[in-house]
């Protein structure tokens, strides 16, 4: 009789993504110019990047590699939030998000962002590098 063992936790197993997942919370504030890397320690199920400015709020933009890697900013591979208490929810797998601020509100002092992620229990070494169409090329 042949044995077949129970299929463990990975990326392209559906229960791994299906359970309640681990929180992360960080957030910063950022100033114009100003590009902040979030290294998460297990692969995402999913995130939330919310824009933590005062009044009007910073214009932030969210992607998946630096602004420096590739065509990151002429090809237009990011979510802009620009209001103050903005969010925007990713359903996606990565181990790794940018976020970049391309003005401040010059009213507050409170220009930067909020992020909770629902962590999966894959290990980040396991995730491949997100790079190609529509993220850098």
């Amino acid at each position: 009789m042949p044995f077949y063992p129970g299929h463990g936790v990975g990326l392209r197993n559906v229960g791994s993504y299906q359970i309640s997942g681990h929180p992360f919370l960080t957030g910063s504030t950022l100033t114009a110019g100003e590009e902040k890397r979030v290294d998460f320690p297990f692969v995402t199920r999913e995130f939330t990047v919310i824009n933590s400015g005062s009044d009007v709020g910073p214009v932030l933009r969210v992607h998946f590699n630096s602004t420096s890697s590739g065509d990151v900013v002429p090809g237009h591979h990011f979510v802009t939030l620009d209001v103050d208490n903005q969010s925007m929810t990713f359903h996606t797998k990565c181990t790794t998000v940018f976020i970049s601020c391309i003005s401040v509100d010059t009213v507050g002092t409170d220009n930067g962002f909020e992020l909770i992620a629902n962590l999966t229990g894959i290990d980040s070494d396991n995730m491949y590098e997100l790079t190609g169409a529509g993220l850098t090329d």
